[in-house]
């Protein structure tokens, strides 16, 4: 994509003197935002790439869900169904292994290329063969580096054929390639860019290669994105220009920028700022039960924290009704599984209650009667640096030492994933709706070696479960719904007992929208946050 620079920093030069300009007379609307661009407040610290076969952040999903298609989406209307993207139609065969998609005829990449099914295949190959964190959910089907050629292929210029090693249902397939990983790049503007074998995925952490509604225009990491419309978008047409979204951790800065009319939108208010903004007649504010569960997780590969004892102590060691009442009141909800309520299966039992003397019972169990010292990183944004700070008074009073160790998205999740964390507080949002996206994730780790190449919750937190890995795919495997539930029901139970996660609670997402922005949704997953229906009056 050919980058306007001129353009884009006198955009950006005159949002930040309309927020020099009104941050002193916060509450009167003496800014206003562009009226073809929408421009939102977020934490997006968290990105780290924009390749669809290696993003696996919460914004950067977002990003995706925008800019690129895949073969068929999620209806965020209604999470159990599907509804085309880059499919016209697709079948099943009888034996539930091949399915086949005729593209829609006649639609082009950004860039001007046709889109093809070779592109869809390619795409495909791509991500398996790189390899990269969110590549499980289209290896689980059985897919290698060795075979995904034969069984991800086009055979013709529309017609692309998807083959799985078992009979899974027809509906979970299908969901999983609603994921980002499944997004559909330009082969012939990638290529072009690869280096050393990489399939571009040097290039494509920083630049756009799809064909949806919105394009990616630029990105610069813990500062701004910005999203354009794409003019050569098959289907209507988004409504604004751009849309920009501005690094902004603070909720109360979220705030004032809001009231004062340098943004439109706000994404991270916390309880307090929600309350000063509740009787404004300029805003007003929406919030959908979201796919996303907050937690914190044990690194198994401590001695300590690798007893079962403590496992259990720490579940004790949590104020959850203060934090009810207090950091998550209207973003959240007490939940202790893995299963988001909302999602086939998931179960609503939330045992686990404040309870410091059981906690000392159980450290002193463990050999642990004096306590001990304890790492956590957290990322600096609320609610989790609340949270994390509410554990640590909590633990205090059993003894346990817990020293937080703060830094931006990137910085966390980096080391998160490399395993080299004692105690890790984040979020996980699902990736597909179906229950598997987080059986999988959260009880499954089928090679617990460092350079195995899992990229599980479980495999990042050392914890190594043959048994629940295999009960993991039996229920994926399950084609009885009433049996498969049971299965979910029986994976949640001991997750939630014997896990080296604590839950806390799902979240509850909520935006605080200017009244002059029209057709602002927020859909079940982080990657359905669709913005390109967005108008301004």
């Amino acid at each position: 994509m050919t980058i306007d620079w001129g353009q884009l920093r006198r955009i950006q030069a005159c949002l930040v003197i309309a927020a020099t300009l009104s941050m002193p007379f916060a509450g009167r609307a003496l800014a206003a935002t562009p009226p073809d661009t929408l421009v939102q407040a977020w934490a997006i610290d968290d990105i780290i790439g924009l390749d669809p076969a290696e993003a696996f952040e919460i914004s950067a999903g977002e990003m995706l869900g925008n800019s690129y298609d895949r073969l068929v989406r999620l209806d965020i209307d209604d999470p159990s169904q599907l509804v085309n993207d880059l499919a016209e139609e697709w079948k099943v065969s009888e034996d539930g292994r091949t399915f086949t998609f005729t593209l829609r005829d006649g639609m082009t990449f950004a860039s001007g290329n046709p889109i093809t099914a070779d592109d869809v295949a390619w795409s495909i190959q791509r991500a398996v063969k790189l390899d990269k964190s969110p590549a499980f959910i289209l290896t689980q089907f059985g897919l290698t580096p060795e075979n995904v050629e034969s069984r991800a292929r086009a055979t013709d210029a529309r017609t692309f054929v998807f083959e799985t090693d078992q009979a899974y249902a027809p509906s979970f397939v299908l969901n999983c390639l609603t994921a980002n990983v499944a997004a559909v790049v330009d082969r012939q503007l990638v290529e072009a860019e690869a280096r050393d074998g990489d399939f571009g995925n040097g290039w494509l952490r920083t630049h756009y290669a799809g064909s949806g509604p919105m394009t990616i225009r630029d990105w610069r990491p813990n500062e701004i994105l910005v999203l354009e419309r794409n003019e050569r978008y098959h289907g209507e047409q988004a409504k604004l220009t751009r849309v920009i979204y501005r690094n902004v951790r603070e909720s109360a800065t979220q705030r004032l920028m809001l009231q004062s009319g340098d943004i439109d939108v706000a994404r991270n208010l916390q309880p307090n700022d929600l309350d000063q903004i509740a009787n404004l007649d300029t805003v007003r504010v929406i919030s959908a039960p979201k796919g996303t569960i907050y937690y914190f997780s044990l690194n198994q590969k401590h001695p300590e924290l690798a007893k079962p004892e403590v496992r259990e102590a720490f579940k004790y060691l949590v104020d959850y009704d203060g934090i009810q009442a207090s950091l998550i009141k209207g973003i959240g909800e007490i939940h202790q599984n893995f299963l988001p309520k909302g999602m086939l299966g998931a179960s609503e039992e939330s045992p686990y209650h404040l309870d410091v003397d059981k906690a000392r019972s159980l450290l002193a169990e463990a050999g642990l009667g004096d306590g001990f010292s304890i790492t956590m990183d957290v990322r600096n944004t609320q609610p989790v640096t609340g949270i994390a700070e509410s554990v640590q008074q909590t633990m205090a009073e059993a003894g346990v030492r817990l020293e937080i160790i703060p830094g931006d998205g990137a910085q966390t999740l980096t080391k998160y994933r490399a395993r080299s964390h004692d105690m890790y507080i984040g979020q996980w949002g699902v990736d597909y709706w179906d229950p598997h996206t987080n059986a999988d994730t959260f009880a499954s780790n089928p090679d617990n070696a460092d350079d195995s190449g899992v990229s599980t919750l479980a495999w990042r937190n050392s914890w190594d479960i043959p048994e629940l890995t295999q009960e993991s795919r039996a229920a994926v495997l399950e084609s009885d719904t009433d049996a498969r539930i049971a299965l979910y029901d029986d994976l949640q139970r001991k997750v939630r007992e014997q896990g080296p996660y604590v839950f806390l609670f799902q979240q509850t997402e909520v935006a605080a929208v200017a009244n002059g922005v029209q057709g602002y949704r927020l859909g079940p997953s982080f990657d359905t946050n669709y913005v390109y229906n967005v108008s301004k009056e």
